[in-house]
């Protein structure tokens, strides 16, 4: 089975984290986006991952590039880097990599984590994660029929169709179908708002006799922007936490100070005359002096002293030497108050 996980885009919502690093390799928890969810997708499979193909913005770098090579071979897959030079909708960013649209595939966008208990059957046609939420009219919803098979995909109904939102992550026991349908759409510049839609090739599926099922997840969790990351962020270290996960790195130098669980202590923090969590990621050689932080996420080599943070997210090699607030702050920033 292959992983193709479309992340060309930047993640403008999610600036200023986002302005020196794609939004899918922003830590949560300690663990890049795109990492966990490939982990979370890896849980439901009940084949092996043979590849997982990433499409990325030409300018994402060299560095980004060995991250998420790295984070496939940390499955035991291998990885593949392909590019996405224009951001021309749902349906070309999956073609962007449609030589890896071959047998079982699943078709992952990485600015979502989730829960679920369910197993893929490799003997559906497809299946589509689906959330049951309160307000469907702001998504794209799926329509059943009575043996609870997918016979449509609806774009923020005006009107009550579903309560079941697609997450944006799917199976196909047949790439190469699935290859098929959305070339039809390039090469019949089939375009809604300027894209091409990766539902308008579902839909031609279903059309054809391919049977969708919708596999319902516990939980949804969105990294979109700061407030939602911060809360995706909690919600991780708490499933961390239960499963007994290593949360405090054995380098990590504690001095004079109070952990409260669950928290994620990264390799080489300090933490000196400072109470810090519940809820709080701390990244690689973060300093923390004086403090007192809850909720938060903090990333690698960032210095916060003589501060009280809460609901805040801080990038990597900021500084910040302050009072009480709600903070967002980017990488390489400095506050001195």
């Amino acid at each position: 089975m292959n992983i193709i996980v479309p992340m060309a885009g930047r993640g403008s919502r999610l600036r200023p984290h986002t302005l020196t690093v794609p939004k899918p390799l922003v830590p949560v928890g300690g663990k890049p986006i795109v990492h966990r969810l490939v982990e979370d997708i890896a849980a439901v499979c009940t084949e092996k991952i043979d590849e997982i193909a990433f499409v990325i913005g030409v300018d994402f770098g060299d560095d980004v590039e060995k991250e998420l090579i790295a984070v496939a071979a940390s499955l035991g897959a291998k990885g593949s880097i392909h590019y996405q030079e224009k951001p021309l909708g749902t349906a070309h960013a999956v073609l962007c990599a449609k030589e890896k649209l071959n047998g079982p595939v699943v078709v992952a966008f990485a600015d979502t984590l989730f829960k679920a208990n369910f197993k893929i059957d490799p003997n559906d046609d497809g299946i589509l994660w689906v959330k049951q939420i309160e307000d469907p009219s702001a998504f794209g919803v799926i329509k059943m029929n009575e043996k609870g098979e997918i016979i449509d995909f609806v774009e923020k109904p005006k009107e009550f169709v579903s309560d079941l939102a697609m997450i944006g992550i799917y199976y196909f026991k047949d790439g190469a179908r699935l290859r098929t349908e959305l070339e039809y759409l390039i090469d019949n510049n089939i375009i809604k708002g300027g894209e091409y839609q990766l539902p308008d090739g579902l839909r031609r599926l279903t059309e054809a006799g391919y049977k969708f099922k919708p596999g319902e997840v516990i939980e949804w969790l969105d990294c979109g922007n700061k407030e939602v990351t911060v809360h995706t962020n909690q919600r991780v270290l708490e499933y961390d936490f239960e499963k007994n996960k290593m949360m405090v790195a054995e380098s990590a130098d504690i001095i004079d100070s109070v952990i409260i669980p669950p928290c994620f202590i990264g390799e080489g923090v300090v933490i000196e005359n400072s109470v810090v969590g519940p809820h709080v990621s701390l990244g690689k050689g973060t300093r923390i002096m004086n403090s007192i932080i809850t909720n938060a996420n903090i990333q690698q080599n960032s210095e916060i002293t003589n501060a009280i943070l809460k609901d805040s997210m801080i990038g990597s090699n900021a500084k910040y030497i302050g009072s009480a607030r709600d903070l967002s702050l980017g990488d390489f920033s400095t506050v001195n108050e």
